[in-house]
């Protein structure tokens, strides 16, 4: 499967670069292909016009090229943090340039912090932020807490119950993007 993960900080002193290179990782070792965006690279304007209220190949290069990924996509990670109770203006940022790219996709929300509930109130924000968009949540959600002692610069768990957690998070990540796949095959409500 084509997994597309969205990190969401700008922030120097940002541990959540780890996390989604643990999240790619352990997609890897599954099999899969993925394709991290990253808004230290992929550097989206802030948000004045949607990708779609462009004319076709009139959008910043940036723009065309995350388009096409989210359109190969058959499962989207978000891995955010939680910053006052909520998600990080780059992750919105994101998010909110692309629509119909996201329909009929389900998402995976990873979310982190330096204390211990692992972001979890970022995680609720996202769940109705992604299914407006037309990525539905699949049920269970990833928080890690005390990510500064969690893993490595190059995603490897330094804590290695993560290992062991993210199982049944990608095991039913999985099972949503094949269903939803074999679904969108037969067609879509519109």
């Amino acid at each position: 499967m084509k997994i597309v993960i969205v990190y969401g900080s700008v922030r120097g002193s940002s541990q959540g670069i780890k996390v989604a290179k643990f999240v790619k990782n352990q997609l890897k070792l599954r099999k899969h292909k993925t394709f991290l965006v990253d808004p230290k690279v992929h550097k989206l304007p802030l948000l004045n016009k949607m990708y779609k209220e462009y004319p076709r190949g009139k959008a910043p290069k940036v723009m065309i090229e995350l388009a096409k990924q989210f359109k190969k996509a058959d499962a989207v990670v978000v891995v955010s943090a939680e910053y006052n109770h909520s998600i990080p203006p780059a992750l919105s940022n994101i998010i909110d340039h692309f629509m119909k790219e996201y329909f009929w996709k389900p998402s995976g929300i990873v979310t982190y912090s330096a204390g211990p509930f692992g972001g979890v109130r970022a995680a609720m924000q996202l769940r109705v932020i992604l299914a407006e968009v037309g990525m539905p949540t699949i049920p269970s959600t990833f928080p890690i807490s005390k990510v500064q002692d969690s893993f490595d610069a190059k995603g490897n768990a330094i804590d290695k119950a993560y290992e062991k957690r993210i199982v049944k998070f990608l095991d039913e990540l999985e099972w949503y993007a094949t269903a939803m796949k074999v679904a969108r095959k037969s067609g879509v409500p519109y």
